[in-house]
């Protein structure tokens, strides 16, 4: 019998790599989208015939036990949320219901259809580091959010151990620093400047405007990453795990590689700032340290950061040529 996985935030850039690799594990993927999504399907289009798609809202506690007991799923991974760190002061009450409680919901949702032997993944934050208290940052390290996105997070983190604890669930949170891939939203500053570059490479735009350029991030690559989230459930005990590289990069050092490639070495002329895009409490660095996650899971990072920003230029060039 086939293993089944429920992904929610199927759409979402990690989303659809994680339908990715399952589907190359041979499992029986279902894929929540919410109930007016289907026909925006961006990253997930290719999945379409290869996964069930389902229909489900992580603000609705029904729609999410019928998810649970309509598939049965061996493996459930809560990537749904509302992830975009600048809109979470502009919708906080959004972001609290959505990427804090939803999580509630969902484990709520195991719960109650008795399903109790599931495994959950909770993907859990960076963010949720803040102010590095400790750096790198490890599984033991205090937390200080910065954004009702990171104190939203840091509720799910909380809920999923303490339901862990609670009704001896096997759930876990894979603590993930910034990673990123082609699949990117373009509200996102990374691939905000891939695109960008792309349109200044092929004479569609002169410039782009961005808002903190010195915030420096530990980056690493989705598909790498969305291996850990399933080496996470393949253990005999349930435990939490950061996820990261350990390097650390500007936002500086990602338009020099960026610029690079259309073979621009100066793009301090073609980057605007605009205070618009700069946040009321500013995360100044976030690094993480994987090394439980490599002794325990046996999992690394495989893809450098120059050769992530070199592959995202080179997919919005041919994007926009289409």
């Amino acid at each position: 019998m086939k293993k089944r996985a429920l992904i929610t935030g199927l759409n979402g850039m990690d989303g659809s790599h994680l339908a990715d690799f399952l589907l190359e594990k041979d499992y029986e993927v279902f894929g929540l989208i919410r109930n007016k999504a289907e026909n925006y399907l961006t990253n997930a289009k290719h999945l379409i015939g290869k996964v069930n798609i389902i229909k489900g809202e992580l603000t609705d506690q029904n729609s999410l036990l019928r998810a649970i007991k309509d598939t049965e799923p061996h493996e459930v991974y809560n990537l749904a949320a509302q992830s975009f760190v600048g809109d979470s002061w502009n919708a906080p009450e959004m972001t609290g219901n959505t990427t804090a409680l939803g999580v509630l919901r969902m484990l709520e949702a195991i719960r109650e259809s008795k399903k109790m032997d599931t495994r959950f993944y909770q993907a859990s934050s960076s963010e949720m580091f803040g102010k590095m208290i400790e750096n790198p940052a490890n599984e033991n390290t205090p937390f200080y959010p910065r954004s009702p996105y990171g104190v939203a997070k840091l509720y799910g983190h909380w809920i999923t151990k303490n339901y862990r604890e609670s009704y001896n669930m096997f759930a876990v949170s894979g603590i993930l620093f910034n990673h990123e891939s082609e699949r990117r939203g373009h509200e996102f500053v990374t691939r905000k400047i891939s695109d960008g570059v792309a349109r200044i490479h092929l004479g569609l735009a002169d410039s782009l405007s961005l808002g903190n350029t010195k915030a420096r991030r530990d980056w690493g690559y989705s598909p790498d990453f969305v291996e850990a989230m399933w080496l996470m459930l393949q253990k005999d005990t349930p435990e939490d795990y950061v996820v990261a590289t350990g390097e650390v990069n500007s936002v500086e050092k990602f338009l020099d590689i960026a610029f690079g490639e259309i073979g621009i070495t100066d793009w301090t002329p073609y980057v605007k700032k605009d205070d618009k895009f700069f946040r009321p409490a500013e995360v100044d660095v976030l690094r993480g340290d994987w090394s439980k996650a490599e002794k325990e899971l046996g999992w690394k990072p495989k893809t450098h950061f120059t050769d992530l920003v070199k592959k995202m230029v080179s997919n919005d060039i041919e994007i926009l040529k289409k």
